[in-house]
């Protein structure tokens, strides 16, 4: 008996679901990220208003004063679904713990002097409470955000920001004995050096605009503290102190920022500049809120730059500032 096998191309009747399809084009093959993304956003048949905010439905653009004919056009260039952001996770995950296991093996956190460490864990340690304000306020775009393309990467963001605050936690203990989070939070709630900062974040709590609150958290704030204190303060001063284990124990956080300043920028450009008659406004409003957030965000680090760069933390700040308003201009905004 013989069996002859033979290999047969099967065409498949469809590429991907109906909705992407009409969105990319008939007969185009979906990425995951097109499936995991596009028309995932409830749009209709909602049974009630929330009694909670009875002027809007349960998922409403009209959250927001910025105006989009199409909300899935503010694409992730990262092209981050859940899957993917995990798998990025993970391996970046591997990498913070093998470096804690070197930084432990081999002493360097006993190596530095006393001073150096209380330095160190003065000006790191209450940014945990400011990455914790920062996943509270990207959860809240991602829950009265609109569009799937919009939220689901501020989820992700959200999440990041815990993580952050855990590190910073970890990072801590490794350096000194755990009483060091109390004095920490004391510092965040007392200390007149972070109060200016501390009510930048609590009153970002009460901002309702999902997009504004984008702008104010994600733009402006961390687009100076990050390269104020994990590159002007950790990496250019306490590594070149005899800091290196900080530097290498936060080498996470300047990473991410600089991959998720990709998707932010992209957010903030799309916006800027969408052509449709509906968003004409959106660039004003945009720089508006850039401009005003960005000012207050630099005014309530100018103490934390002090501290942790003493007499070249406003020079530091100002170069800061001056790199955030470029990346704005070429973004689109006016300032």
């Amino acid at each position: 008996m013989n069996i002859d096998l033979q290999a047969r191309e099967i065409t498949p009747l469809r590429q991907t679901f109906a909705h992407v399809a009409r969105l990319i084009g008939e007969g185009k093959a979906a990425t995951r990220y097109q499936e995991a993304t596009y028309g995932a956003q409830s749009m209709a048949n909602f049974h009630y208003r929330p009694t909670w905010d009875p002027a809007h439905e349960l998922y409403d653009a009209g959250r927001s004063r910025i105006r989009l004919a199409d909300w899935q056009a503010l694409k992730d260039p990262r092209q981050f679904y859940y899957a993917t952001w995990t798998m990025t996770r993970a391996r970046q995950q591997e990498a913070v713990e093998a470096n804690f296991q070197f930084v432990e093996s081999r002493g360097l956190a006993s190596a530095m002097g006393d001073a150096l460490r209380d330095r160190a864990l003065q000006v790191l340690l209450p940014l945990r409470h400011v990455a914790w304000g920062a996943n509270m306020n990207n959860a809240s775009i991602c829950a009265y955000g609109y569009g799937t393309a919009f939220t689901a990467p501020a989820m992700f963001h959200a999440m990041d920001d815990l993580g952050i605050a855990q590190l910073i936690t970890r990072l801590a203990l490794t350096l000194d004995e755990p009483a060091v989070l109390e004095a920490g939070k004391l510092a965040w709630l007392e200390d007149p050096r972070w109060q200016g900062l501390r009510r930048y974040v609590e009153d970002s709590f009460v901002v309702q605009d999902p997009v504004e609150l984008f702008v104010a958290q994600n733009l402006a704030l961390d687009g100076l503290l990050y390269p104020l204190i994990y590159g002007h303060f950790v990496d250019d001063h306490l590594a070149l102190q005899g800091g290196t284990a900080v530097a290498i124990l936060t080498s996470f956080m300047p990473e991410w920022h600089d991959e998720t300043a990709r998707w932010i920028d992209a957010v903030i450009k799309t916006m800027a500049n969408a052509a449709e008659p509906e968003a004409a406004g959106n660039r004003a409003l945009l720089s508006q809120w850039f401009s005003q957030w960005a000012d207050r965000a630099q005014a309530a680090l100018a103490p934390v730059a002090e501290m942790a760069l003493g007499e070249h933390g406003a020079a530091a700040l100002g170069e800061v500032r001056a790199a955030l308003d470029a990346r704005a201009t070429k973004l689109g905004l006016s300032l």
